[in-house]
């Protein structure tokens, strides 16, 4: 009789711990189902519509018939021998490369500078970090633009009182392919610094002083202690706010439609201002756009899988 209540003790235990453990992985997953649903709708809903469009010929006419073709993979082979495409890939790439570099050693000096000033100045250079961050794209385009226009431009001014290049009062510089990408780096770059520095800073931050002090007393210099004490510990946060710049720069399209479009003659023109032309622009060849997006997103994918996977081996030798 003993045995049979303590067989029952321990089915009803065992139903006890069965409904405990379903009860646990049931409370995360109400949780996260609002998240889920939002993210399905505004990512991934778009991009599957995304992917099926870019199989099919869907252009202009397509929005108002409502008639298309499936064409399977033509439309990318077409892109694969495009010279546009690479041309646009090439320059995409060696584009990103810039940004990315002149964001975080920018970004990665201001956090620094931000542990040696005095409280007051680090809060000062934190509300302005914080107002060019937060400051819309969009908008800051738009001024970026009207600071070089020729004949008004404010940066031309301080250029030609400088009396370095000379006169630069008449340069526009929308119309020139080198001037152009330097004007739309320094705006990305601005944007981007302020959330590198803050992460790094905040990181930076972390790091215990006695480590610094030991560096210091064994004779290490300023650049020394840096590199050899406060860089390993800051190599995770550079790691990722890396990726991150290169996934945010390599997808950057508002800052150089709106400074360039593209131009002049499409020499500024990257993957997204390619892909966004061919869809919207002269035939609206919108199923050929989504293939040159899909694309894109797939050689981006590939670029920061292999830069995560050499991120995740150098952390796994140290």
């Amino acid at each position: 009789m003993t045995n049979n209540h303590s067989d029952v003790r321990r089915s009803q235990s065992r139903r006890g711990g069965k409904q405990a453990f379903a009860d646990q992985r049931l409370a995360p997953a109400l949780l996260l189902t609002p998240a889920g649903l939002v993210v399905g709708a505004i990512t991934i809903i778009p991009l599957g519509i995304l992917v099926f469009t870019s199989f099919t010929d869907f252009n202009r006419s397509s929005l108002f018939t409502g008639k298309y073709n499936f064409v399977g993979f033509s439309q990318y082979e077409q892109i694969l021998k495009s010279s546009a495409f690479w041309e646009s890939f090439v320059r995409t790439v060696f584009f990103t490369v810039a940004l990315v570099v002149g964001t975080i050693v920018i970004g990665v000096f201001l956090s620094h500078v931000m542990m040696k000033i005095s409280p007051r100045l680090r809060i000062l250079l934190t509300i302005v970090l914080i107002f060019a961050w937060a400051m819309p794209n969009v908008a800051s385009s738009m001024v970026w633009k009207w600071m070089f226009q020729p004949g008004y431009g404010v940066a031309n001014w301080i250029i030609t009182k400088l009396q370095i290049f000379g006169d630069f009062t008449q340069v526009d510089w929308s119309n020139n392919t080198s001037l152009a990408f330097v004007e739309i780096w320094l705006l990305v770059v601005w944007q981007a610094v302020p959330f590198v520095a803050m992460t790094v800073y905040a990181a930076e931050t972390q790091i215990s002083p006695d480590f610094r002090e030991a560096a210091e007393i064994d004779g290490a210099n300023e650049w020394q202690t840096y590199w050899r004490v406060t860089f390993p510990f800051l190599r995770p946060t550079i790691g990722l706010v890396t990726i991150l710049s290169t996934i945010w720069d390599f997808n950057v399209f508002n800052q150089i439609w709106l400074v360039s479009n593209g131009g002049p003659n499409g020499s500024t023109s990257t993957l997204g201002v390619y892909s966004y032309v061919t869809a919207f622009g002269g035939k609206s060849l919108i199923g050929a756009g989504s293939a040159i997006a899909v694309t894109t997103t797939i050689i981006l994918a590939f670029v920061v899988a292999l830069y995560i996977r050499n991120i995740v081996k150098a952390g796994e030798e140290l």
